[in-house]
């Protein structure tokens, strides 16, 4: 049963709680989520001369896109795989650095083109992907893959039938801090946890509910804690000084509970807040860990390793299972939120 009591087993759907074991101690938790932690942090094999390289377009040329791009044009390990084609937008640039631009109907149609990254607006992903998949490609998405568990689950179904990697890019579980984190809470036992994000805002309309919107801050509670219930969510806005914040709270399999807030207003900064409590202790705020470099290209190279086939299907199914809940969990959050207003 989900947390609000609807059925959410069964063939193809969400699988439930895991039973093998509680989550009393943080590094106990359900095997299939650490199987995805160790799916991120495996080691990149690839050898120094690729037999063939895949074809790429990029769809979308803001940040994450021009990351992308950059990563791509650059001699890495895992760009040796993969040949630049061009970028697609909805702007009319005709090149960036060099890099053509190509239209949406060509990039579908290329024989040339084998993978798409999809770098748009999170309201146009479930759209993209769904054109890729069925025109042969492979996938490489920016989080939240998708605004509805219903459609991932979905488009997770296509990539399947069609043979096809589907791969969400996750880059926070790649930095600096989250490997501290990670390591600080093996062996704990969790009592309680809370962790605040600010940040200026975010138009809804084009990046999603907040709980979607901020779904890698979710992802970091899931991956630390393991497979969490929602048990209540509220939502506060003043549109008029664009400010929203939105609290849930949440608990893991033995109840301990989690608090998970997102704070978005003109001038706020960037920044996590965190505190955890153990019976052994307790963590409060994020030290300086470190740059975090390369996240981006980190994550290609997880995705170039899913192309050459060299992942596990356990582990594959690991990380659907945990991208799934997650974004099970953010339409529960949403859900719950809009009930109340």
């Amino acid at each position: 049963m989900g947390p609000m009591g609807q059925e959410v087993g069964g063939e193809g759907g969400w699988p439930g709680r895991v039973s093998a074991g509680s989550l009393g101690r943080c590094h106990q938790g359900p095997e299939p989520l650490l199987l995805s932690s160790q799916l991120l942090q495996k080691g990149t094999k690839m050898n120094a001369e690729p037999e063939r390289k895949f074809g790429v377009v990029v769809v979308g040329i803001g940040r994450a896109g021009s990351v992308r791009i950059r990563d791509l044009r650059n001699p890495h390990a895992s760009s040796a795989y993969l040949n630049l084609i061009g970028f697609v937008s909805r702007r009319e640039l005709g090149s960036t650095d060099g890099v053509p631009q190509i239209s949406l109907e060509d990039a579908l149609s290329s024989r040339e083109v084998e993978v798409a990254y999809i770098c748009s607006e999170s309201s146009s992903h479930e759209d993209y992907i769904r054109q890729f998949l069925n025109a042969g490609k492979h996938v490489l998405v920016e989080y939240p893959m998708t605004l509805s568990w219903a459609a991932a689950k979905e488009l997770w179904a296509l990539a399947e039938q069609k043979g096809k990697v589907l791969h969400e890019e996750h880059v926070e579980l790649l930095m600096e801090e989250f490997a501290f984190l990670k390591k600080e809470v093996v062996g704990k036992d969790l009592l309680k946890g809370s962790l605040l994000f600010t940040a200026s805002p975010l138009e809804e309309e084009r990046f999603g509910f907040p709980a979607f919107s901020g779904i890698s801050r979710l992802t970091w509670l899931v991956s630390l804690f393991g497979e969490l219930s929602l048990v209540s969510a509220t939502l506060e806005e003043r549109k008029e000084d664009q400010y929203m914040k939105m609290t849930v709270c949440l608990e893991t399999e033995n109840k301990s509970p989690l608090t998970w807030t997102e704070e978005k207003a003109p001038g706020l900064k960037r920044n996590r807040h965190l505190s955890f409590h153990f019976k052994s202790g307790s963590l409060e705020n994020m030290p300086n860990v470190g740059v975090n470099k390369n996240i981006f290209l980190k994550d290609q190279n997880i995705f170039v390793q899913k192309l050459l086939g060299q992942f596990s299907g356990e582990e594959l199914a690991a990380e659907k299972k945990r991208i799934l809940h997650c974004l099970w969990l953010a339409g529960e959050i949403q859900k719950h939120c809009r009930l109340k207003k």
